[in-house]
């Protein structure tokens, strides 16, 4: 019996011997030399550290407990790191390791309806995001000749913004004003008109308070824009580091999108923070500051990040990347150095004032000073019928009022004019999260700019708005769907639109003089 088992032993042995001498002969270990370098500096968001000679410009360097950092400046003797995570748990001293790649990014379908940071980490509790490629978070912005015309509306669902200040796919539209004037709103109210319309939507919120953020993510839910929309977030509380890359992150996650021959929407919100973090960073770095103590390349770090925003060609993919970045002004001045900076690099502005916000009028766009370079070619053809002279005539308006407050006599014209334009500015209001399509907008805007509603009473314009956009739907289908589609008014189609205004008048008993005041209906 011992025998056996001594023998039993002895083979278990020699085979375990021989897999082992396999194993050893198929492991062919090659030496790697790893840099390691050595903290020398922390503090306010960076690193400085030396022994990484070979470190190359916006590298991924990892530092202990899996915390990571972007090389940024690249000196003689040390290295200038931003760091992308808390540095509670870092101390000078402790070591870095090269990681070998650049700064990069997920991208692709499994991002949609997900919260995450700047480098792909989800911030949502649904767990890991498995995603198949990721891309460096700055990249090159599309050749010139890469670029298609912006041709393509792009409906943000509110009517002073799609009547007087449209926007087009691929375009890059600023919205700035004061503080609490709606300015989030308009890019909220946008996103949700996205619904059904093929467009894939990210919100870039950059230094936002954690609570403001979340009750956007919930609105985005229950609107059930989530599906098609992905949320970067830093917050108010993360480290510069990761504000200041953020917008780069979200931008390549956009581009992936776009590079597939889809339509997407960007809001990066806001941009005055960005700065503010880059600013900051630069300081610490010691960085030669500038004006308002900006480091000299803060125009660049704004102007790379939106040339990415546009429009391919078709043999290019023919995707869209529009852009909505948001800056907030100070006392309404929006000559202050960062907006100007953001008005001269995009194509248009839209300006909320707090003097129209604190008299109700919503949204608060000030429209003399609201301005869209590439909107007129996008513009759907219906609008360019109904609302060609609406701005002129609504600034001339706004100017008229103003005037006629010295108690001035008006004549019958001024006064006809005054009375027009108050009733187009009470067609122009619209709350928040109420989106209004194309062929409805067209009809209200037509029955206010004809004269049908001068003789009403304001207070009631809201009500016969709201009677005249759903009976719309349901008695002239074949109009909406033609203006729906981009076809131009028929001659017919007008007198039918004003008929059935007149009708609803004529129900709501409203028709003391107001269908009869112009005779070219």
């Amino acid at each position: 019996m011992t025998d056996i088992n001594s023998l039993s032993w002895q083979s278990l042995l020699d085979q375990t011997v021989t897999i082992s001498q396999q194993v050893l002969e198929q492991h062919n270990p090659q030496l790697q030399i790893e840099e390691v370098g050595t903290v020398t500096y922390l503090g306010g968001g960076i690193a400085r550290a030396v022994g990484l000679p070979k470190v190359q410009a916006e590298e991924l360097v990892r530092f202990p407990g899996n915390c990571y950092g972007m090389a940024y400046n690249l000196d003689r003797d040390e290295v200038g790191i931003i760091l992308l995570d808390d540095s509670e748990n870092l101390k000078a001293g402790c070591e870095v390791w090269r990681t070998g790649r650049v700064l990069d990014a997920p991208v692709g379908e499994e991002l949609l309806g997900r919260v995450i940071d700047g480098t792909g980490r989800p911030l949502d509790n649904r767990g890991a995001i498995a995603t198949a490629q990721r891309l460096p978070v700055e990249r090159e912005a599309p050749a010139i000749m890469h670029r298609a015309p912006v041709t393509v509306p792009l409906q943000t669902g509110i009517k002073v913004i799609d009547a007087l200040i449209p926007i087009g796919k691929g375009q890059r539209e600023l919205i700035l004003g004061d503080r609490a004037t709606g300015k989030t709103a308009i890019a909220l109210d946008t996103i949700i008109n996205q619904k059904g319309k093929d467009v894939i939507c990210i919100y870039c919120a950059i230094g936002q308070r954690s609570s403001a953020v979340a009750k956007l993510i919930a609105e985005l839910r229950h609107r059930e824009a989530m599906d098609y929309s992905i949320v970067v977030v830093a917050g108010g509380e993360s480290p510069p580091g990761l504000q200041y890359i953020t917008p780069y992150a979200a931008t390549t996650m956009a581009e992936y999108f776009m590079e597939q021959g889809k339509d997407v929407l960007i809001v990066y919100d806001d941009l005055i923070q960005h700065a503010r973090a880059y600013r900051e960073l630069s300081l610490l770095l010691r960085r030669p500051p500038g004006r308002e103590a900006f480091p000299g390349d803060i125009f660049y770090i704004h102007s790379r990040l939106l040339e990415r925003s546009t429009h391919l060609r078709p043999e290019f993919g023919g995707g869209s990347l529009t852009a909505l970045p948001i800056v907030e002004t100070e006392a309404q001045n929006i000559s202050a150095y960062i907006p100007t900076n953001l008005v001269s690099i995009t194509d248009g502005q839209i300006y909320l004032t707090p003097n129209l916000f604190h008299k109700g009028i919503l949204p608060a766009v000030d429209v003399g000073k609201s301005v869209s370079r590439v909107g007129g070619k996008t513009q759907l053809p219906a609008y360019r019928a109904v609302a060609g002279d609406l701005r002129l005539s609504y600034s001339q308006f706004e100017e008229l009022e103003a005037f006629s407050r010295f108690g001035t006599r008006l004549d019958e014209a001024t006064q006809t004019s005054i009375a027009r334009g108050q009733r187009v500015r009470e067609i122009l209001k619209q709350n928040q999260y109420q989106p209004i399509a194309v062929a409805e907008q067209i009809a209200v805007l037509l029955a206010v700019t004809k004269g049908v509603f001068d003789n009403i009473p304001l207070e009631k314009i809201q009500s016969i708005e709201k009677e005249l956009r759903n009976t719309m739907k349901q008695e002239l289908p074949n109009i909406c769907q033609r203006i729906e589609a981009g076809e131009k008014l028929r001659e017919e189609d007008i007198p039918a639109l004003l008929n059935m205004t007149k009708k609803i008048l004529k129900n709501m008993s409203y028709t003391k003089s107001c269908l009869d005041v112009h005779s070219d209906f």
